[in-house]
């Protein structure tokens, strides 16, 4: 049933609470399409009889949540579902959207070994002069523009071996590499995520505005000894992607 063949009831739900719901609901059915625009509060008026303040709150309850967008001119436009990240999972980015089915794809911009900056030296446990491998690429899900990934490899876990270039970065996993090349399973790390605003820079990767909010996600990855493999930075646009947390009772 079409989400505009639907009727209100008066059981004590706000009615603006019920319109949000049955236009969630068409969203998730697929009734209307990412890039798509919602009825307007007008729309809403002729459909349901209910006055704009209470049209108007269902559509601000459904931008709160994230799955539109409202844009002066254009109306109610629907957005890309988010991906949704577990934060006590650690796993790469392919494998993390294969969970999911979606397809992940990447755009390697650049991959060379390079001086980093004292917080990544710090991290990977390495001395000052040495340098690291960097790697700065886009992440993709169902050719969706998710984030901007910048790791850093510790040489010593590199050694002598060469490091993946741009066409195998493009096509796989960045961590199955590392298990099958060097050896190495990552186990575990610490991560840090911050909310920021996108700079310029940030921005024009992103294909956001500047200022646009976008989640900023820091890790440490570590082997099976404890020793540091990498050091990533990913930002990740935030109407595209968020994190979960499940949490227990003590």
């Amino acid at each position: 049933m079409a989400w505009s063949d639907q009727t209100l009831t008066s059981d004590g739900v706000p009615l603006w609470f019920q319109i949000a719901a049955l236009l969630r609901d068409a969203i998730s059915a697929g009734e209307f399409q990412p890039g798509t625009v919602l009825p307007s509060e007008a729309d809403l008026f002729r459909v349901f009889g209910v006055s704009r303040t209470t049209a108007r709150s269902s559509l601000d309850k459904l931008e709160q949540e994230g799955l539109i967008v409202r844009r002066s001119g254009r109306g109610s436009i629907v957005l890309e579902p988010r991906v949704e990240q577990p934060l006590n999972l650690l796993g790469g980015f392919s494998e993390d959207m294969r969970r999911r089915g979606l397809s992940p794809s990447h755009q390697t911009l650049s991959a060379a070994f390079a001086h980093p900056p004292t917080e990544v030296h710090e991290a990977l446990e390495i001395g000052s002069r040495r340098k690291a491998y960097r790697i700065h690429r886009l992440l993709k899900a169902n050719n969706s523009l998710i984030a901007s990934s910048t790791s850093w490899l510790s040489p010593t876990i590199l050694k002598s071996r060469e490091p993946p270039g741009i066409a195998e970065l493009d096509g796989g996993s960045l961590y199955v590499w590392l298990e099958a090349e060097c050896g190495v399973r990552l186990c575990g790390g610490q991560e840090i995520i911050e909310a920021q605003g996108a700079g310029q820079d940030i921005a024009a990767l992103l294909e956001v505005e500047v200022g646009t909010p976008v989640l900023v996600a820091t890790r440490t990855s570590r082997d099976e000894t404890g020793r540091p493999v990498e050091q990533a930075t990913i930002t990740y646009r935030a109407d595209r992607y968020r994190f979960r947390l499940d949490l227990s009772a003590p």
